[in-house]
């Protein structure tokens, strides 16, 4: 292929990228996704603080506060996402990257237990456990895609902001 011809490819899928359909679309769905799975497991969070203590992280005590308080997170999170709010992006990133963390552990002790992602029973057993763990490490990706968009973008209206000024 012609160095050029390559160029080209390369700008249309930047720009595909940098369009605001594939950032919006991303942002929604991952918003969705923490909207509804928070939202499961408020519902029986007695359920989800037994399978929260299946994990063996927490003292006993700290269960029903987290239980109740990360769903919690996830919900205002994802709310937050939709409306393209910063801190939106930065709890649902710091959630990502605990329940990566949190499943990982799970999956390198062999734990036979359900995830708990979306509720009490969601997945049965270990394999179910390394299939949330592949999950998250997509929604990480997203998470990722998202903030490069994001400083892609603004390092771009900075870039046209600062050209615009009087010298």
């Amino acid at each position: 292929m012609e160095r050029r011809t390559i160029l080209q490819i390369k700008g249309f899928f930047r720009g595909m990228l940098l369009s605001r359909w594939p950032y919006l679309f991303v942002r929604i769905v991952l918003a969705a996704i923490f909207i509804y799975a928070g939202s499961l497991k408020l519902v029986d969070p007695k359920a989800f603080a037994r399978i929260i203590s299946h994990y063996g992280l927490l003292p006993e005590p700290l269960l029903p506060v987290v239980a109740i308080g990360l769903p919690i997170a996830e919900v205002l999170a994802g709310v937050a996402l939709i409306f393209n709010l910063r801190p939106g992006l930065y709890g649902v990133s710091t959630l990502v990257l605990l329940f990566v963390v949190v499943l990982g552990y799970g999956v390198l002790t062999e734990m036979d237990i359900d995830c708990g992602c979306f509720g009490p029973e969601e997945l049965a057993g270990r394999r179910g456990l390394a299939r949330a763990f592949y999950r998250d490490l997509a929604l990480l990706g997203a998470v990722v895609f998202l903030h490069w968009s994001r400083l892609v973008r603004d390092r771009r209206l900075l870039d046209v902001s600062t050209q615009t000024l009087p010298k």
